[in-house]
């Protein structure tokens, strides 16, 4: 196991227990220097490397690298969309939890979708199966579950409405590496699943993140649309354009509306080496998860997440209730003033954000466990090292306030 960085200091205050910390050692350091050495910069042979360990790893078929998990999102999302064999077209619904990151939702928006929000389960924080089962409409075409915190969403029920109502499942997955329900890794229960290899997450790339899919066709697009939409890292008989066998024109074949989302070659390198350590570090934070929950379950003035699976555990969520309720920015006082970072859950309740006068979207007329949590929610981080100490002075801060 990694031994724990040194703390940091913000100012002139130590912080005692950090939102995040490096897994890095000097085996990154090294795979960094390779690039460097090897004058290859941009995608190469380091990052395919890395995409085949990673879906090895999660038990998937492929794996596509993009800059980051907000990239991933859209490229999976685009991936469906450009899909013949798929039923998702511009003004159709996709059903989105209430509480998420922002570039959950944007994506849709971005390819023409209509975001339907459902409530989450004030216990877990994903989106209730029940609400979303409620939600589906003669236009609901998608569903893009979020493992939040590192926490499985109730993924057999959501597999099942999708297949009984012929849905699209995409797993947001970018928290929840490392995360497994009934033995099966989270991300790979839909036609796609999506990670996030940022500084504060399981693994880093630096920036990063991926798509892994069991289906060729979204596979490849994902591959197109990842750089340009054309058809240069395409097999010369694939399932998107078929190559006409010139080298000098089928580098330059333009066939889906693309982006530019590939990732460097030094984030595939980090990949390789993070990867071999993703055993440990996803045990050293259920590790940690098990004495939080020992120190903080059971609670009558806080709820914690409840863990569908095995989470892993990406960090500690607190919902305030009984003499805590209400007091979110005292709390937050007292933690900044004993040296701990926290911050809002996720996005807290996203639809109360401005950014949705922008957005196509159907809005419940009442979302009370996202206001709850958008009012009364807050989380604090978690390590692949053990942390009892930092534990401890947590619960002495909530204690005394």
């Amino acid at each position: 196991m990694l031994p724990p960085p040194r703390p940091r200091r913000l100012a002139d205050m130590e912080t005692r227990y950090p939102l995040a910390t490096t897994t890095w050692d000097e085996a990154e350091y090294a795979a960094l220097q390779r690039v460097i050495e090897s004058g290859r910069f941009t995608m190469g042979p380091l990052v395919r490397t890395f995409e085949e360990q990673f879906a090895e790893a999660l038990g998937t078929r492929h794996a596509v690298m993009v800059n980051s998990g907000s990239s991933a999102n859209l490229i999976a999302l685009a991936a469906a969309v450009v899909d013949p064999d798929i039923d998702l077209n511009p003004g159709d619904e996709v059903i989105v939890p209430a509480v998420s990151w922002a570039t959950t939702f944007y994506p849709v928006h971005q390819l023409g979708l209509r975001l339907r929000f459902v409530d989450i389960d004030l216990d877990t924080l994903n989106m209730d199966p029940a609400l979303v089962a409620a939600a589906i409409t003669p236009r609901t075409r998608a569903i893009l579950a979020v493992n939040l915190l590192g926490n499985p969403a109730d993924l057999t029920t959501l597999s099942a409405l999708a297949k009984e109502h012929g849905l699209v499942l995409i797993e947001d997955n970018c928290e929840s590496l490392g995360a497994t329900l009934e033995g099966r890794s989270a991300g790979t229960f839909g036609i796609a699943g999506t990670y996030s290899a940022f500084f504060s997450h399981h693994i880093s790339t630096m920036e990063g993140g991926l798509v892994t899919t069991d289906d060729e066709f979204v596979y490849q697009a994902a591959v197109s649309l990842r750089a340009h939409g054309w058809t240069r890292e395409l097999p010369a008989d694939n399932l998107i354009h078929p190559k006409s066998g010139e080298p000098f024109d089928d580098l330059f074949r333009f066939v889906l509306p693309g982006y530019n989302v590939r990732p460097l070659e030094m984030s595939g390198a980090l990949g390789i080496e993070q990867l071999k350590k993703l055993p440990a570090l996803v045990a050293g934070r259920r590790d940690n998860g098990r004495r939080f929950v020992e120190l903080f379950g059971g609670r009558d003035d806080l709820r914690i997440q409840r863990e569908n699976g095995e989470s892993s555990w990406f960090g500690f969520s607190f919902i305030l209730e009984g003499r805590l309720e209400g007091r979110r920015a005292e709390l937050a006082r007292a933690l900044t003033a004993a040296g701990i970072d926290s911050r809002p859950i996720v996005a807290g309740n996203f639809v109360r954000n401005p950014v949705m006068k922008h957005l196509n979207a159907a809005v419940p007329d009442s979302l009370p466990a996202a206001d709850k949590v958008h009012v009364d929610g807050l989380f604090v981080g978690n390590h692949h090292y053990p942390i009892p100490a930092e534990l401890d002075l947590l619960a002495s801060v909530i204690d005394e306030l």
